[in-house]
């Protein structure tokens, strides 16, 4: 008997219709006398919600928005991330990709660290080329990158997509040259239908705290300076030609209706910007969407909590009508890749697909009250930044400004964190407090390669530190430590210290460090202190604890290059905080000890 869902109308002929004053009036009674907007949803985006949506949202809206139908209706693939380390040639993530595709997997996205040494070889002969679609992210020499790969694969059956992403060392300065690799590219792909060569790159926004409407905004921004810049006449490349070369690398975090409604309202603002720029309608209609479960909201304490998170996530970028899904596996930050977790990510798309059967229907939120609503609020927004930007000259005038509201997103949302407002299961709310870490916590900070560009970083780098502090001091250790925490955390560590204590308890900051200062964690068998430094005083004490030499400081942690855990002997370390001149921060009447006690439920 075959389990298949049987098409058939669908009628509620028993139900008498209720109008938009009838629902007002039942919720009115239902909430005995309180204000009904007091249950109106103002989002970190800054948008004010309804707590209800009837058949009038829609016709505020003006004409009823059509339903967004991919080019392949209900074909999104199955596409995970393999990371390819530097110095290494590809060979182990090739192997690993020939088992995920006969496992579930579409395609593969191979993050490639040093595309020089990938051995495109070695992938044509072992991967199904013909018919996986199989993607590539490189962060040097795009060109080169696929000018070797087009002499491994026949043009013609390459499918998938390259992503460039230079990273932050890049600078303005480096923009020419980027211009002319990519340009390369688009004219190497000519001969390969089914290979987009071009990418916006969203995730550089949302992986470092953008709010959806930032999102969506300056992926617009992004997209004006490759349709201004790629065009040549003498390389016959128009701004349509660049417009069915480019598509989009969104991540997905676990706002869940705002997330559906992010990927929607991209699709309506993409189509918006190709008819100001003279492109066909038919090219917009073909954008392919990216989306990557996101690295800003997983976390290293309680870690199978990421596992909820992705598959949300998940639910998100397909019925927000992603055409590729990569889902990360769950102990990626602290883990090497492994074959229980790979699949575990692989799967869950194909449950997804398979068991929730959301790949039968196009566009499932079209005509939602609330969804398109929420739609067209995010993308008027958006493109009101957008508008914002380019006014400032753009991207690349006003890239500055663009990081530094970034980074006030990022603040804002650390804040909501640390006063308890915003909850992350299993980081800031539910704790397990007998957690037993399945890493090694000392060598996890001691990383370079660790992600500190995380919501939950403050907050579980805190509780690391925390518990190798006392540990340090049990066992009596000889040598100090110093946590680097990340920036402005002490004013974070103070809010939430003080909402464990009533009004009259709470004690005041003996000062407050400068906006934007490293906030650090002095850690010894004797004692813990609290203290800040800038960066270029970071750097300078880094190097010395080390004895070598640093890159420039801000681009050094924002790359992660420098360990979030120095350690020394203790006279040494204190020696070196004061002489590159490391200010102490205390809470009156309490120790940091008694702080860091009190926070970790001791």
């Amino acid at each position: 008997m075959s389990d298949t869902p049987r098409p058939g109308s669908v009628s509620f002929a028993e139900f008498a219709p209720l109008s938009t004053e009838q629902w007002q009036q039942r919720l009115t009674r239902d909430l005995k006398g309180a204000d009904l907007a007091d249950l109106r949803w103002h989002t970190p985006e800054g948008l004010v919600l309804e707590p209800f949506y009837h058949r009038e949202a829609l016709a505020a809206l003006g004409n009823l928005p059509a339903p967004q139908v991919p080019a392949v209706p209900g074909r999104w693939r199955n596409v995970p991330t393999l990371l390819v380390p530097a110095h290494d040639n590809g060979h182990t993530a090739v192997d690993h990709a020939a088992q995920a595709l006969q496992r579930g997997a579409d395609g593969i996205h191979f993050d490639i660290s040093s595309p020089a040494l990938f051995d495109v070889g070695y992938l044509a002969a072992t991967l199904p080329t013909a018919s996986a679609y199989l993607c590539y992210t490189v962060c040097q020499h795009p060109d080169e990158f696929l000018q070797r790969l087009l002499e491994a694969v026949p043009p013609h059956t390459l499918r998938g997509f390259l992503r460039y992403a230079p990273g932050q060392g890049s600078s303005p300065d480096d923009y020419g040259l980027q211009v002319e690799a990519q340009r390369r590219c688009l004219q190497l792909a000519r001969t390969c239908p089914d290979f987009l060569p071009l990418a916006i790159n969203g995730n550089f926004f949302s992986n470092r705290g953008a709010s959806a409407v930032q999102e969506v905004a300056y992926i617009l921004n992004t997209a004006v300076a490759f349709l201004d810049s790629l065009p040549a006449d003498d390389t016959s490349i128009d701004v349509t030609a660049v417009a069915a070369a480019l598509h989009l690398h969104v991540s997905v975090g676990t706002s869940y209706f705002m997330e559906i409604a992010k990927l929607r309202a991209l699709r309506r603002l993409w189509a918006t910007l190709l008819h100001a720029y003279g492109v066909p309608p038919e090219v917009a209609g073909r954008l392919h969407i990216h989306a990557a479960t996101s690295s800003w909201v997983q976390t290293t304490l309680d870690p199978h909590t990421n596992l909820l998170r992705v598959t949300t996530e998940a639910m998100s970028a397909v019925l927000g009508g992603a055409d590729s899904v990569s889902v990360t596996p769950f102990d990626s930050l602290y883990a090497e890749p492994n074959e229980f977790s790979s699949r575990v990510a692989r799967n869950v798309p194909i449950i997804l697909r398979e068991e929730a059967y959301l790949d039968r229907v196009a566009d499932p939120a079209a005509g939602s009250y609330f969804i398109e609503t929420l739609t067209d609020q995010l993308a008027q927004d958006a493109w009101t930044l957008f508008q914002e930007m380019e006014a400032a000259g753009g991207l690349l005038a006003g890239r500055g400004r663009m990081l530094e509201s970034i980074r006030q997103k990022t603040m804002e949302e650390f804040q909501r964190i640390a006063s308890g407002e915003q909850v992350i299961l299993g980081t800031n709310r539910f704790q397990n407090a007998q957690e037993q870490f399945a890493f090694d916590a000392k060598k996890l900070l001691r990383s370079r390669y660790f992600d500190t560009n995380r919501a939950a970083y403050p907050s579980e780098v805190l509780r690391l530190a925390t518990a190798m502090h006392f540990v340090r001091k049990e066992q009596k250790k000889k040598k100090a430590a110093v946590v680097l925490l990340g920036t402005d955390t002490i004013q974070l560590i103070y809010d939430s210290f003080v909402r464990l204590l009533s009004p009259a308890e709470r004690p005041a900051l003996s000062e407050a460090p400068p906006a934007g200062a490293l906030s650090i964690l002095f850690s010894s068998a004797e004692e813990a202190t609290l203290m800040s430094a800038t960066n270029e005083q970071f750097r300078r004490f880094s190097e010395f604890i080390l004895q070598e030499p640093q890159e420039d400081p801000e681009e050094m942690l924002a790359d992660h290059d420098a360990p979030v855990l120095l350690s020394a002997d203790l006279a040494t370390m204190r020696e070196a905080m004061r002489v590159f001149g490391f200010q102490e921060f205390t809470l009156h009447g309490h120790t940091t000890d008694d702080v860091l006690a009190r926070l970790q439920g001791r």
